[in-house]
């Protein structure tokens, strides 16, 4: 006979089965987002202007063009990728622990139908349209400024989504072990800004030395560029495939993994 610690050890290694209240978290988190929409929006477009005028067209005079495009235009297309990745870290992360900790969200949903799948379900989900809604704000002033001008651009829209569920299933991980806020500071530090440094989105990363392209080459924020680059610049489309079989694995380990971790916090 197992004892009840062993009967959920077994269960909570077993693969999420989120179903329909998925939806139901991910619409909460909609209505309240709503509440403070202007704010958000807001930012989602002063901050890439910020960089699309101070370093495309700062810098660009200086740099003329990298990767057979004008810098602005580079830069774009890289700043559309790692914003999915960022916003969705961030919301996965710091935004997640608030509901789960201080003000004991999750607890009230499990007092209803819903169970943790379907919780960490719906935050992914809800991770993920936040990356949207903040790279398609950036494609919106990039379109504006004429750093990007090729309709195969709006192709990038789903891959935003594909790009946000990548970074969310790690961020709700990180977020199931916290025990403070400080270990974001670390997440951030160790993890997001390395990879939002040296992932493409600056520079070509064929010109770091060998050592470093090859660990560059498995993290998913160059992927994710190498994705979103060619689509948003309409350029023809390399490795498709590749990119996207990586970012989805990312995406379902991470998922499992924060769901796993999550009942072990909410129900052990």
């Amino acid at each position: 006979m197992i004892g009840r610690k062993g009967a959920f050890h077994d269960l909570s290694w077993r693969l999420p089965a989120p179903g329909g209240g998925a939806l139901a978290v991910w619409r909460r988190n909609l209505l309240v987002w709503r509440k403070m929409m202007g704010a958000s929006l807001l930012f989602n477009f002063g901050e890439p202007l910020i960089y699309l005028v101070g370093l495309g067209y700062g810098l660009g005079m200086f740099i003329g063009e990298m990767g057979g495009l004008p810098y602005r235009t580079f830069l774009a297309t890289g700043l559309l990728a790692s914003s999915s990745m960022t916003t969705a870290s961030m919301e996965g992360s710091y935004s997640v622990y608030t509901r789960m900790v201080p003000q004991q969200t999750y607890d009230g949903m499990l007092a209803t139908p819903l169970e943790v799948d379907d919780i960490v379900a719906g935050e992914m989900m809800w991770c993920a349209t936040k990356g949207l809604i903040s790279s398609a704000a950036i494609l919106l002033v990039a379109v504006l400024l004429g750093a990007i001008d090729s309709w195969q651009a709006l192709w990038c829209l789903p891959a935003f989504m594909l790009v946000g569920l990548c970074f969310a299933g790690p961020a709700l991980l990180v977020a199931s072990l916290a025990r403070s806020w400080d270990i974001f500071a670390y997440y951030v530090t160790l993890a997001i800004t390395p990879m939002f440094i040296f992932c493409g989105v600056f520079y070509p990363t064929s010109s770091l030395p060998g050592g470093v392209q090859d660990v560059v080459g498995i993290l998913p924020l160059t992927h994710a560029v190498a994705l979103i680059r060619p689509l948003a610049a309409g350029l023809p489309l390399d490795h498709v495939a590749l990119h996207v079989a990586v970012l989805s694995a990312y995406a379902l380990l991470g998922f499992y993994l924060a769901a796993v971790l999550t009942r072990r916090r909410l129900i052990a």
